[in-house]
């Protein structure tokens, strides 16, 4: 009887895929890297074909390396960068464009005019969002009007748009299956948070033709069938990749908190079946909504554009070190930044700040800064901003009356730092967690595939597949704490309001 389950973890620089047995534990995987493209400035692109062939090429790699035949899988879960829109004709699944990527600013003009004309409280009433060029929405209102013929097309039904969830299920299924879940659906300015279903006042008003749309569905069940090798595999998970990290950290009881270094930073805090609406510039977001007769659950989310593509920018942008190994070591190296700081505003600031014409800042060099403490500042750039992205949110969970933050769970590829971990712990004042399974965002997916097969009984049997693998303390002074603190906010306030468009 077929017992593993594969999660197909596509992110923004790499897909993966992950083969799990029930007791939770990876017996295998696959990644690999594809191309970033970036035609002007402020546009970041993918090639949706690149996405597919990585990512079908590692489940592939992935069954090999585990021993495993598909006919093994008793199902497959699905996790993704979210907001990156592909648009594609139904007819023959051709993309019509490269997909415009998350990080992809060329709508942040659209977006300040819609905060002028005042929408910016029914879009964070509606979606618990604000109007930035990081959402989906004006990203696909963009292709629809960029590309000849597009939007009469897609209002006449010929063209599918959607994340990348929703590319991913199109293929699996051979192009029977147009569907994205609640948790990417709320990523979209489309989505209604209360309700969980497109809302047609802002369809019109950003532009977008439901006909276009995919059809959503809760995060586990029976939502589609991929039809692989001759055989039909049922797809019963799916989330976004940062409520994805969330139930793969066990964050299942209201308060818990996780942040996920990647390509980007990502904090996110379960506040249950209450969606807060923030004060603080924060956003709210669907958690996950396990099963049709389920409740919505709620999440306050911060995100940092830039995290570990900082650190692809050393060696891709100014080739200071090769890998992300070789930065981590050149980065211990040293004891610290000596007063280096690093804003990484590349392609604008995101929560608090909403900056979309922040850039970025490289700030206390001296004639004797070292490659070193730049590539030091580089790193200690994500905690810095992950530590303002808590504050925040403490502030809000505070004004609702809900509990202080305890601990914070970390996962992703840089969380594997102990420097960085260390130091993120000194930031916060509170234990910073880690589990012995790092990759929480895949495991995220397999976790909701299981429930959704029936393999486990219930969101609660999560907690006992979940294990501490180290705890890092906080060691900094509270004075030392808010005086770093203080001149990060200096040297962000320098990086604000520089670009002209």
């Amino acid at each position: 009887m077929p017992s593993l389950i594969a999660a197909l973890d596509q992110g923004t620089s790499s897909s993966r895929t992950l083969i799990v047995d029930l007791q939770g534990r990876v017996l295998a995987s696959a990644q690999r890297e594809f191309t970033q493209h970036y035609p002007q400035p402020g546009w970041v692109e993918h090639d949706p074909l690149d996405i597919w062939a990585t990512q079908s090429a590692t489940l592939t790699e992935a069954l090999a390396r585990a021993g495993a035949k598909l006919s093994d899988l008793a199902a497959i879960g699905i996790t993704n960068q979210r907001e990156t829109v592909v648009l594609w004709e139904r007819a023959t699944g051709r993309p019509l464009a490269n997909a415009i990527v998350w990080q992809d600013r060329r709508t942040a003009g659209i977006c300040a005019q819609l905060a002028a004309d005042g929408h910016a409280p029914l879009l964070q009433e509606r979606t618990g969002l604000l109007p930035d060029a990081y959402f989906s929405a004006t990203k696909l209102a963009w292709l629809l009007d960029h590309i000849p013929g597009a939007r009469a097309r897609a209002e006449r039904g010929e063209l599918a748009a959607g994340t990348i969830d929703s590319w991913l299920v199109w293929n699996l299924s051979g192009g029977a299956t147009h569907l994205t879940d609640v948790s990417n659906a709320s990523r979209t300015l489309l989505c209604n948070l209360h309700t969980g279903d497109w809302d047609d006042e802002l369809l019109a008003l950003l532009r977008v033709p439901r006909a276009v749309l995919p059809a959503i569905v809760p995060n586990c069940g029976a939502l589609a069938m991929a039809r692989l090798g001759g055989l039909d595999i049922p797809i019963t998970g799916m989330a976004g990749d940062q409520q994805a990290a969330l139930l793969g950290q066990a964050c299942l009881q209201p308060g818990m908190a996780k942040n996920t270094y990647g390509t980007g930073c990502f904090a996110l805090q379960h506040t249950g079946t209450q969606a807060v609406r923030s004060q603080q510039r924060l956003l709210t977001t669907i958690a996950w909504k396990l099963g049709a007769d389920q409740p919505l659950h709620y999440a306050l989310e911060g995100g940092v554009f830039i995290a570990g593509a900082a650190v692809q920018w050393l060696r891709d942008g100014l080739g200071l070190v090769h890998s992300a190994q070789e930065a981590q070591q050149l980065a211990d190296s040293v004891p610290d930044s000596g007063g280096v700081l690093l804003v990484p505003a590349f392609t604008g600031l995101g929560a608090p700040h909403w900056d979309a014409q922040a850039r970025g800042l490289l700030i206390g060099i001296t004639r004797g800064t070292t490659a070193a403490q730049v590539a030091r500042a580089t790193i200690d750039s994500m905690a810095y901003q992950s530590a303002e992205l808590f504050a925040a949110m403490q502030a809000d969970v505070a004004a609702q009356g809900g509990p202080p933050l305890t601990e914070l769970r970390v996962d992703g590829g840089a969380a594997v730092n102990d420097t960085l971990m260390q130091f993120q712990a000194d930031l916060l004042g509170v234990p910073v967690v880690r589990p012995v399974q790092a990759e929480s965002t895949a495991l995220g997916a397999a976790y909701l595939a299981g429930l959704g097969a029936g393999l486990w009984p219930n969101a609660a049997a999560l907690h006992a597949l979940w294990q501490e693998q180290r705890r890092f303390t906080p060691q900094m002074s509270t004075d030392e704490r808010e005086a770093r603190m203080a001149r990060w906010r200096r040297a962000v306030e320098r990086a604000r309001d520089w670009a002209d468009d």
